[in-house]
């Protein structure tokens, strides 16, 4: 029998020395490595707003990766892509356009409605929405693949000369303003590889999706000078760019002025380039301890734009996300998770009311979850058959339950309890009694203090693993 007792290092902590200078090639690029407040944060909020939110609508087909992929673009469950979807002709979203708005209202059009409608949005409410549900940072769609823009970009679109493609309030601005004052890192999202101002052929396929990025000096410019522009007025923790970039684009010279300037800043990895400082799947999350940082992004519902055909059937409940939550972050991964809001800034009751009750777990569970890592192993099974997830913070293990005991004692196999080990419910003071039955250690646990959704143990000294 082999007893482990050792912590697994997570992230590129060990990679090399940062510099102090970084240049614009790879291998200094590189060298950055993950920081602290990304590692320790776990849970983002991420923000799809914009002229999509008006019309707010997108067939319900289901989550990505689970239909169809050859149906996926003409039922296109993200509102988001709805001008994409109208485009395609024939479509659901095509029907409900010409019934609604008429067969030749321009998508642009709804420019009007959002700009009246964003006058309502109080950006501290939102702010404290997403602290209360404990997220540790946000990150807003400042572009999306139609080119409007939520701040009053200095760069003229060469393709709409003259126009006005972006909010009249400075969305950016007020929201980075408020989630800082509210104790949170702000990060931004901007499409960098689709752009239908430029490229108005719609995506039939999901061949089609990087073979209409556009690849002109003009477009690498244009995207080029708004990510320079963003992050020199807006001072973002987080680079979230979407769909690939240009390859005319300077982007190891965006990435080496970034990080001098902001070196605890994070970049993801759809820019497509041979430096990422974490990994971004969608709806979807790795089934094993992943040593790179990592982070799933997913909506509450099947859109990352606010739906309105969707209703609670179509958005995950709340006891299958906070166990979502609890699995990616003993993984080494963080949960962006996505809220939509309305035109006009709210939030939906069925989004609200999934985060308030994140919030309410994570205020009883969060010391497990906020500024830990992975342990030695993810997960295990109690000999009763419910799933178990650990994380760990210094010489102490969390055991998360993902449902809820069904015995008055729980077993954890393979976990051999320390001399003095004390064990109880996170966020208790009364300690529970334990007793080793071989390899197995037996918790006498009774009723966890929070019945709704997964519970978490935490025992300190941490027990050995044995093999």
């Amino acid at each position: 029998m082999k007893r482990r007792t050792f912590f697994l290092g997570m992230g590129s902590a060990a990679a090399q020395q940062a510099p102090s200078k970084y240049e614009p090639a790879w291998e200094s690029l590189r060298r950055h490595t993950v920081p602290a407040w990304f590692e320790d944060a776990k849970l983002g909020i991420f923000i799809h707003w914009g002229l999509y939110s008006v019309p707010a609508w997108a067939t319900p087909t289901g989550e990505l990766g689970k239909v169809d992929r050859s149906k996926w673009f003409q039922n296109n469950p993200y509102a988001e892509w709805y001008l994409n979807t109208l485009r395609l002709k024939n479509t659901p979203t095509a029907e409900y356009h010409a019934k609604t708005y008429g067969a030749d209202f321009d998508y642009y059009r709804f420019a009007e409605m959002f700009q009246l409608e964003i006058r309502k949005w109080n950006p501290a409410e939102m702010a404290r929405l997403f602290r209360e549900a404990g997220a540790r940072y946000v990150v807003l769609t400042s572009k999306h693949h139609d080119g409007f823009t939520l701040w009053p970009s200095s760069v003229e679109n060469p393709k709409r000369p003259g126009q006005k493609l972006a909010a009249g309030r400075d969305i950016v601005g007020e929201l980075t303003q408020a989630v800082r004052a509210a104790g949170m890192k702000m990060g931004l999202y901007y499409s960098g590889g689709l752009d239908w101002t430029f490229e108005a052929r719609p995506i039939a396929t999901s061949a089609e999706v990087r073979g209409t990025v556009p690849q002109t000096g003009e477009y690498a410019r244009y995207v080029d000078a708004h990510w320079r522009e963003l992050i020199g007025r807006y001072e973002p923790s987080v680079l979230w760019n979407d769909i690939s970039y240009p390859k005319l684009a300077k982007t190891a010279e965006l990435f080496a002025g970034y990080y001098n300037r902001f070196p605890d800043g994070v970049i993801n990895n759809r820019f497509g380039v041979e430096h990422s400082d974490f990994t971004t799947p969608e709806y979807a999350r790795y089934d094993k301890i992943t040593e790179k940082k990592w982070e799933s992004c997913r909506g509450l519902g099947f859109s990352f734009g606010y739906n309105r055909v969707e209703g609670p059937e179509h958005v995950i409940a709340s006891d299958k996300l906070i166990a979502m939550l609890v699995d990616i972050v003993s993984k080494n991964g963080n949960l962006l998770l996505n809220v939509g809001p309305r035109a006009d800034g709210s939030i939906s009751e069925i989004q609200s009311d999934r985060l308030a009750a994140l919030g309410r777990w994570m205020k009883a569970y969060g010391e497990g979850i906020h500024g830990t890592r992975p342990w030695i192993r993810p997960s295990a099974v109690t000999t009763d058959g419910v799933e178990v997830r650990f994380t760990k913070k210094q010489n102490t293990l969390f055991a998360f339950l993902l449902e809820q005991p069904k015995p008055a004692s729980i077993t954890i196999p393979n976990l051999s309890g320390a001399r003095g080990m004390r064990v109880a419910w996170i966020g208790s003071k009364r300690d529970l009694a334990w007793k080793q039955r071989g390899l197995n250690l037996v918790i006498e646990a009774g009723k966890p203090p929070m019945a709704e959704f997964a519970a978490g143990l935490r025992m300190t000294p941490a027990p050995a693993w044995s093999e």
